[in-house]
């Protein structure tokens, strides 16, 4: 008999899965219906972050004790900016898994930026994915396929096999596969290295607002 989903797994698989539904739905919303799908990220960002607020006290990974020291603090965004660095340079055709099923140009019909829909997935992109992802990849989805217990595993213990398999299935979930690669080993080399999964979340949001800063200032809206 399989053993039920224990609360401290749905607590970090939750607001993952409802963020995807989410992103699928905006890929298959049809345009015959008169609705701009590009709303849904916004939606995404109100209710995944409701999600995360419920069971904020049940991440334990996540608490004030576990913060980095500032040495940390530097590595991690110097981490966090040089993933960046390699994934706008990584995008060659042979990267890239497939076309976005949802893609997200903030333009009008004019070709002017629509500001609010820009805001909405820059503190998406920003605050709300590194946490809700480095929950799942890292603090759930990496420790567990080490240990089924995964809240008793020490990241610091976790070995090579949990590593690659939580990078493998971070890669399929992004259209720029190995860019993808480079960032999901570089997390998971900060939160084995120092114990504290704030190290992965602080480089990956250092990622992406970088990311996000520079596709406002080129309009290279492919890499959002």
């Amino acid at each position: 008999m399989h053993q039920p989903l224990s609360h401290a797994a749905l607590a970090r698989g939750l607001p993952f899965a409802l963020f995807m539904g989410l992103l699928a739905l905006r890929g298959l919303l049809p345009e015959s219906w008169g609705l701009d799908a590009r709303w849904i990220y916004g939606l995404s960002v109100l209710l995944v972050g409701a999600t995360l607020a419920w069971f904020w006290h049940d991440y334990g990974e996540l608490r004030r004790q576990n913060l980095p020291d500032r040495g940390e603090l530097a590595g991690s965004m110097a981490v966090g900016l040089l993933v960046f660095a390699v994934w706008i340079n990584l995008d060659a055709p042979w990267m890239q898994l497939g076309q976005p099923s949802a893609t997200f140009v903030p333009l009008d019909a004019q070709g002017q930026p629509e500001w609010a829909l820009i805001a909405a997935r820059l503190v998406g992109a920003a605050l709300l994915v590194p946490v809700m992802e480095e929950l799942f990849w890292r603090g759930f989805l990496m420790r567990w396929v080490e240990r089924a217990d995964f809240e008793a595993q020490d990241p610091r213990r976790v070995g090579a096999r949990a590593v690659l398999i939580s990078t493998f299935l971070f890669m399929l979930a992004h259209t720029l596969w190995l860019a993808a690669i480079v960032a999901g080993l570089a997390y998971a080399w900060l939160y084995r290295r120092s114990g504290k999964l704030w190290c992965a979340v602080i480089a990956h949001a250092v990622t992406n607002a970088a990311l996000g800063l520079w596709v406002i200032r080129t309009g290279q809206w492919s890499f959002w």
